[in-house]
């Protein structure tokens, strides 16, 4: 093989790695984790299908490859950030929630997954909690951000669940009110 092929190879397999992310990023905000299949996304890509876990592993890992590319490398602000909060109260009721939540609560068959997923949720939501309650000297900062995330995903899950009758319901304002004094008193800064 000349090394110009393998080199167009290398660029034809980052050009359809880019296409199915960008694929990807629209069909998730579109509708949703659940509600994308893995062959819309080769579909709207313009590329094989089975290329998304060639390259990504699978769907569930294209979708923290998305979330990755929309929000970076930075460190987000806390769950008791009211800006925050309500950024991510607007993405679930437009997106509904994403593996990272589901999995809080229902665990993958697959070990290299669920250890994702995990580190996503960790590095995305506990985390951030984590260092503001030891930076305001609580104790057992590690647990009271966790119920706190455990909580806001309980939250999520049975909004988008609608099995809650009156929380499904509700103006996202006043939620997001409710849930922010919730959280505070979870974390212990209320």
């Amino acid at each position: 093989m000349s090394e110009a092929s393998a080199g167009e190879r290398r660029r034809d397999a980052a050009r359809s790695r880019e296409l199915l992310l960008r694929a990807a990023i629209e069909l998730f905000a579109e509708r949703g984790f659940d509600r994308t299949t893995i062959r819309e996304i080769g579909e709207r890509a313009g590329v094989d299908p089975a290329l998304i876990a060639r390259y990504y592993g699978g769907k569930t890992q294209l979708y923290l490859a998305t979330v990755q590319a929309e929000h970076g490398d930075a460190t987000p602000a806390d769950l008791l950030d009211e800006e925050r909060l309500a950024g991510l109260l607007d993405r679930f009721e437009q997106r509904g929630p994403g593996p990272a939540f589901q999995s809080v609560v229902l665990p993958s068959d697959d070990s290299a997954v669920q250890d994702a997923v995990r580190a996503h949720l960790h590095r995305r939501l506990v985390d951030p909690l984590r260092e503001r309650l030891e930076r305001e000297g609580l104790d057992r900062p590690q647990l009271r951000a966790e119920l706190a995330v455990a909580a806001f995903t309980g939250v999520v899950l049975a909004r988008s669940g609608g099995g809650m009758h009156d929380l499904a319901a509700a103006d996202p304002a006043e939620v997001r009110a409710l849930l922010h004094d919730l959280l505070a008193a979870t974390a212990g800064t209320a």
